[in-house]
Order: structure tokens, then sequence, then C-alpha cells
């Protein structure tokens, strides 16, 4: 098990608590960040308490000051959003979750940021920061319920090959999920493109699915 705290800044949706929730199950204390602290604490209030690790509602600032931190804000503020916490994030690992998608009808539709993704936007203003993609195809609602019966694969990416080795084994930690490493960055947009494909899926079929790329073994 990975030594330290795990940040989640803009943890507060249902995508960050979903993350926040199994990172506590595998025994992690974890801080949800929000730009607004007291925001933050009332959701962590809200949620079922974790039986292992811990969650904490904190300031993204406060977030940031974690081991590992994990960027979970929505795409059109994300870039902002960790240029305002550069400091804090220098040296460390910073996962993305991030996704550009837009809503056209019953569907969801990636965008293209002009680094072609948005880990690698994020990249680009974290240059002293490592920086790996994970969580895109994950369905928030099963991720949040520890008793859903999830068991889904999480795609990782990063040019820093051993950063994605620190994640990926934290990902094997976390209940129902199988980390799969996927490539360098250059797979990001690819990657997280598919998210609006697994998010349309679902709301056309009115299910909750999951990536689970079969074949590769244990």
């Amino acid at each position: 098990m990975m030594d330290g705290t795990i940040g989640i800044i803009g943890g507060t949706g249902p995508a960050g608590r979903g993350v926040a929730a199994r990172l506590a199950k595998a025994g992690y204390d974890v801080v949800i960040g929000s730009r607004d602290a007291g925001r933050a604490a009332e959701v962590v209030g809200a949620m079922a308490a974790p039986s292992e690790g811990s969650i904490r509602g904190l300031s993204n600032d406060d977030a940031a000051l974690a081991d590992v931190v994990i960027v979970a804000t929505p795409w059109d503020s994300a870039v902002a959003t960790v240029k305002a916490l550069r400091d804090q994030l220098a040296g460390k690992i910073v996962i993305s979750m991030v996704n550009a998608l837009v809503r056209e009808g019953r569907e969801l539709v990636p965008i293209y940021p002009s680094r072609g993704s948005m880990a690698g936007q994020l990249a680009t203003v974290l240059p002293a920061s490592r920086l790996v993609g994970a969580f895109h195809h994950l369905p928030a609602a099963q991720m949040e319920d520890l008793a859903s019966g999830l068991d889904a694969d999480v795609v990782v990416f990063g040019d820093d090959a051993p950063s994605r080795e620190v994640v990926a084994a934290l990902i094997n930690e976390m209940p129902g999920l199988r980390s799969v490493v996927a490539g360098t960055m250059s797979l990001a947009g690819a990657v997280e493109a598919f998210t609006a494909v697994c998010v349309s899926i679902n709301i056309r079929h009115k299910a909750h699915s999951y990536v689970k790329l079969e074949g590769l073994g244990n």
C-alpha cells in the first residue's frame, strides 16, 4: 500500500465521490476538495462513513497538499483550477480523470482541446508534475455504491512509466477495479473521447455499463 494521503481536487461531484469511496475502502486517507471548503464538508458528511480509511471535505488548496492528487473538476474549469495550484502540485503524481464532453440530445460528444486532450492541457500547465490519466470510463453511481458489484477495468496512460505503475498499483487496491496500462500520453485523446461512447450507451439503454477488457489474463 502506498504511503500518504490522496487529494481529489473538485471531488464533490459523483465521479469524485465514487473514487474517494473506493480509495477509502482500500484503506487510504482521502481529502475531497472544493472551491468552497464548507461545501466539501457538507458533501462528505452526506456520504456513507468509510469503514477502513477516511474521507475529509476541505478546500482545493488542502487537497493539493496531499501526496498524490486527482483532478476531478469539470473540464471547462480544470486548467484554471490546477494552474492556481501549480506550486503545491510540483513534483507530485497528478491523476487526470477529466473528460471534455458536451451533451447533444441523448448523446454526449467529445471536445478536443488545443493539446488534443484534457490530460495534455493539464500537463502543459503543470510541467513540474507527473501527469497520469485514469478513471475515465467508470459509472459514478456504481463507484460510490460499494455494494454495486462493480467489476471494471481502468485504462491508465502517461509518459512517465514509474508514475503509471504507481497509479496502476493504487487502482488495483481499490475494490471492484483492475488497472490496464495502455501506454503514453499520445493515447489520451482517444481514451478520453471514448467516455462519450460509454456515457451515450448508458443514456440510450438506461444502464450502468462499464469497460471490461477480456483476454489480458490476471
